[in-house]
């Protein structure tokens, strides 16, 4: 995980409001896209870059792929902005 393609891919308001939505349970393209009003081709955009960034993971299940939070990449991102707020108090 790098923390460029993390903060890159959280600057797009529909990937937080994608994010957001997951954070309540795992959800299929479709509900996504149900829920958004956007194509199918955008919503598979935006998750391949959330899954770039290991922000998601998915699951498949039959003929679906159900998307869920990965929040093991938040905590690392957390930390290093808790580290490098550290830093700039030491100079202090």
């Amino acid at each position: 995980m790098g923390i460029s393609e993390t903060l890159k891919a959280i600057s797009d308001p529909v990937r937080r409001d994608i994010l957001e939505m997951l954070k309540e349970d795992k959800k299929s393209a479709g509900e996504i896209a149900e829920k958004f009003n956007l194509t199918n081709a955008t919503v598979s955009y935006h998750l391949s870059q959330l899954k770039k960034a290991d922000l998601v993971g998915e699951t498949k299940y039959k003929n679906f792929i159900y998307y869920h939070l990965n929040v093991s990449v938040f905590e690392e991102v957390l930390i290093w902005i808790y580290q490098l707020g550290g830093r700039e108090n030491e100079k202090n």
